[in-house]
């Protein structure tokens, strides 16, 4: 289940570990304001935000439920 990344880290790591998170962006992404980061956390989850919204909210998942999501845009279960 997704959840904050505030509540993924933990209250007393969340600033620590926050500002030392190397978020990445796609290569393939362009300047329309239409994309995100990701980033994987200390425990091997992965945390997605808005790239024009950083401080904005953040979602994280576990390994299985990101490749579940991309596997299921890959076979057009989502209108994209």
């Amino acid at each position: 289940m997704a959840q904050s990344l505030d509540n993924a880290l933990g209250k007393t790591e969340s600033a620590n570990t926050r500002a030392s998170l190397a978020w990445r962006k796609s290569s393939r992404s362009i300047a329309n304001g239409q994309c995100i980061e990701a980033v994987t956390l200390p425990d091997g989850r992965l945390a997605v935000r808005d790239s024009v919204d950083k401080g904005g909210p953040t979602a994280t998942f576990t390994p299985c439920e990101w490749s579940t999501f991309v596997k299921r845009i890959k076979d057009g279960d989502y209108e994209i």
